[in-house]
């Protein structure tokens, strides 16, 4: 039996199209696992077909959250994230829910099952891809997206929030060629993120600017975590001829070169010079102050969330894609090349 479109679906209808009881269906709403995958999937299909909401749930008029996912939690940078989102969210008289789906699709079909069930503004997603299948979804919701810092170019022409990466990474390369660095290191970010990419590009742009080439074991593949930073800088100090300065593509990478440097009983910047990307909160208070690329995280998340608020209440966006300024914080980190 199938559910007749223009009228409000309801659990029974839902149970009566997929061949299954009513608390078959309740069960797959609720998160519960005691549902066989065909069954589960057959659901889901026709929750989102049919655009279920649950009594009481999300309505224009009512709606008072704003959705706020990250694929990972662990990282300071988040938390300047979720700031500039609670900023907006408060000055909205809202609230925000905050998630994290790990990348996998288990944990982003369980929060969908939970967004549906609250009163949901609009969803920013961080450093995620969404894809048509969620895009369409959301959409069927009647649910407005922002992405920041996207892992790829979004469907549906979905807006994106960033910050002026390439530019970034151009900088802090020049900042270390003005120095008197020619052999400079580079820790990058995971391949996946477009602001990864633009980070490296931007640092293979002020070597050939400079006229130097872009040497390949100079270069390490990181994920922005201190551990990546730690095993990119023990590769490029264990050179045969190492750098006399290491451009990490984050602060927290940065800070894992710092104690690569330690390691070794070196120091910074005597004998070698590090540069970051990010700008956290802990740069400043480093040992010594990291000098760095300041991205306006919390501004980012603010202006995602007020971009999402905007276009729930219907008003067109300028522009689809919008980047932030970064720039360039001189701090005790670099220094002229020893000798």
């Amino acid at each position: 039996m199938a559910v007749e479109e223009g009228r409000r679906v309801t659990i029974t209808a839902i149970a009566q199209e997929a061949g299954v009881s009513v608390p078959t269906v309740s069960r797959v709403l609720n998160g519960r696992s005691d549902v066989a995958p065909q069954t589960r999937e057959r659901v889901e299909g026709l929750l989102s077909r049919h655009g279920y909401q649950r009594r009481g749930s999300r309505t224009t008029d009512h709606a008072s959250l704003i959705d706020l996912v990250f694929n990972d939690l662990d990282s300071p940078w988040a938390l300047e994230i979720i700031r500039g989102v609670e900023e907006a969210a408060h000055a909205a008289g809202m609230g925000t829910v905050v998630s994290a789906v790990h990348q996998r699709k288990a944990a982003t079909r369980q929060w969908m099952q939970n967004m549906r069930a609250r009163a949901t503004s609009g969803v920013v997603f961080v450093t995620s891809e969404v894809t048509p299948n969620l895009h369409d979804e959301l959409r069927r919701l009647d649910i407005p997206v922002v992405v920041v810092d996207p892992s790829g170019i979004p469907a549906g022409g979905v807006p994106t929030i960033g910050a002026t990466n390439w530019a970034g990474g151009l900088r802090a390369t020049q900042h270390l060629l003005e120095l008197g660095h020619r052999r400079i290191g580079f820790i990058a970010g995971p391949k996946r993120l477009l602001c990864s990419r633009a980070r490296l590009d931007g640092y293979r742009a002020a070597l050939e600017g400079a006229g130097l080439p872009v040497v390949e074991e100079l270069v390490q593949q990181g994920d922005f975590y201190h551990e990546s930073g730690f095993a990119g800088g023990t590769a490029l100090l264990d050179l045969a001829d190492p750098p006399t300065a290491i451009f990490a593509a984050s602060d927290q990478m940065a800070f894992g070169v710092y104690e690569a440097v330690r390691q070794r009983g070196l120091r910074v910047p005597d004998d070698i010079s590090v540069v970051g990307f990010d700008d956290l909160p802990e740069a400043r208070w480093a040992c010594p102050p990291l000098t760095t690329v300041r991205q306006p995280l919390a501004e980012m998340g603010l202006l995602a969330a007020r971009t999402v608020l905007r276009l729930a209440q219907r008003e067109v966006i300028e522009s689809p894609r919008i980047e932030l300024a970064t720039e360039l914080v001189t701090r005790v980190s670099s220094a002229p090349p020893k000798g």
